[in-house]
């Protein structure tokens, strides 16, 4: 069996830690651990034609990760992070190369051969790289995974987006602090983590809906009727800065390449624990990856 082909779309970035600057964007951490779990994982972005544009098409290369990065007249996105208590919190620029990807018949081409596709927010806050990513999502083969991770960020998204793209998804993820504000968005107040899944589910005709609560818990539910939840491991946290991102790259790999429900499930949480574990979001993984819910009894 060939290795499934993931595919993201979006944001790549230079994040501005406290120690430094490390590459990411949360597409592209997605394409990093999904080829680190198993699948070929490729990236789609737009960087400036400047050094820092250079350098990340460089540190893509070396981590190994495929790109299609076009280069453009707009500046390489940089993003201030100020970590409080190893928490992410992030100054988003605007104005950026990415906010500028161009719809090319290279792209089609690529998203045409995926078997599953990420997409966010983010990247379709401007209206060129809004019309080339939603473009994009309608050239996807027949029964391609379309992988939501709606990644909140400031206040770049609206309901009308975060519908728009439910419309083209199979899989949704949330975390819990933006289960309450969709709460609020789509009136659904009131209702356990779990029925608030199940609402988008049904709602959107979806295939899974995750459901992540940080250092608490995650559900999946499945539109086959199954669920699996599990209790985050504790870890000592360096940053968390892309453990979300590589919990759906590693679920969305482990599904692919054929594991259950519940054995996906829990190579994502354990995936997420090292993450957090490691400084930046694209760490090189051990040899032999620890088992953090065996440790934890779980």
């Amino acid at each position: 069996m060939s290795n499934p082909i993931v595919l993201s779309l979006g944001e790549l970035l230079w994040d501005m830690l406290p120690g430094g600057k490390r590459a990411g964007g949360a597409p592209v951490n997605f394409a990093y651990h999904a080829m680190k779990n198993g699948a070929e994982g490729w990236s789609v972005s737009a960087v400036g034609e400047d050094e820092l544009g250079d350098e990340l098409v460089a540190k893509a290369e070396e981590a190994g990760i495929n790109t299609i990065i076009q280069r453009n007249a707009w500046p390489t996105s940089t993003v201030e992070v100020a970590l409080k208590n190893g928490i992410p919190e992030y100054t988003i620029v605007k104005g950026v190369a990415w906010d500028h990807i161009a719809y090319t018949r290279q792209l089609i081409d690529v998203v045409s051969k995926a078997d599953a596709v990420c997409f966010g927010t983010l990247a379709l806050r401007s209206p060129e790289s809004h019309a080339t990513i939603t473009e994009l999502l309608k050239q996807t083969k027949p029964g391609a995974m379309k992988f939501f991770d709606i990644n909140l960020r400031g206040d770049h998204y609206s309901k009308e987006l975060i519908e728009e793209l439910l419309g083209y998804s199979t899989v949704f993820k949330i975390n819990d602090e933006e289960l309450l504000l969709l709460r609020d968005m789509f009136d659904i107040r009131g209702t356990s983590g779990e029925d608030a899944c199940r609402w988008f589910l049904d709602e959107f005709n979806l295939d899974y809906v995750i459901l992540t609560a940080g250092s608490a818990y995650s559900t999946i539910i499945s539109r086959k009727g199954e669920s699996s939840t599990v209790d985050t491991p504790h870890v000592e946290v360096v940053d968390t800065v892309g453990a979300g991102d590589s919990f759906s790259g590693t679920f969305t790999a482990r599904t692919l390449l054929g594991d259950s429900l519940s054995d996906a499930h829990r190579k994502a949480v354990n995936t997420a624990a090292f993450v957090c574990t490691q400084a930046g979001a694209w760490p090189d993984y051990p040899e032999q990856m620890p088992d953090y819910l065996a440790e934890a009894g779980k």
